[in-house]
């Protein structure tokens, strides 16, 4: 099962959104989705759905790996 960085990481190249567009419209730091999807750093619950509003899935996508 893919971890919560490689479901960001997956879905944000399918939309063809770059790192710095990410992080601009969820309002971090470009080094942050990088550690996001590096599996470095778990987003928090406000970042997770704020990430599923830009990237329009669902935030249980992510929740079903974390349990949140």
């Amino acid at each position: 099962m893919a971890s919560i960085g490689e479901k960001i990481k997956n879905i944000r190249e399918e939309r063809k959104m770059s790192l710095e567009e990410l992080a601009l419209r969820i309002r971090v730091g470009k080094h942050t989705i990088e550690k996001y999807e590096a599996d470095e750093k778990t987003p928090d619950t406000q970042t997770l759905l704020k990430i599923s509003t830009v990237l329009d899935v669902p935030a249980s996508d992510f929740a079903k790996e974390t349990g949140v």
